[in-house]
């Protein structure tokens, strides 16, 4: 087994509860950690044998790009969108964060984690 991290992806998008989150969006700061079985990569140095980092990034562009009221909501679908399409994630974390959140006081982020193991 391996684990491969994409971390500290920066995203503007629309999330929130409060309208004028929705209008005026916000800045996000999204980690991911995936495992996979990494040792035929590893041997063999082709990409088509591990997961793609590129592929991950790109999930959580798009994932992100749809706005929903939750952070849970949005990390839920980046973790279904990675287990459906790259079968060698066995299991996958992702922080998502909303970066100086809108709630009265001086706050850096605020941070949902959410995990997911592969269903056999």
């Amino acid at each position: 087994m391996g684990i491969i991290k994409v971390e500290n992806i920066r995203v503007f998008a629309y999330h929130g509860c409060l309208m004028e989150e929705a209008k005026i969006g916000s800045d996000y700061r999204v980690d991911l950690e995936v495992e996979a079985d990494l040792q035929n990569s590893a041997k063999t140095d082709n990409l088509s044998d591990t997961v793609d980092y590129v592929f991950l990034n790109r999930v959580i562009k798009e994932e992100m790009a749809v706005a929903s009221q939750l952070l849970e909501t949005v990390a839920k679908r980046i973790l279904n969108r990675i287990f459906k399409e790259d079968h060698m994630v066995t299991k996958a974390t992702v922080c998502v964060s909303k970066l100086n959140p809108p709630i009265g006081g001086d706050v850096a982020r605020v941070t949902i984690k959410m995990s997911d193991t592969r269903k056999k």
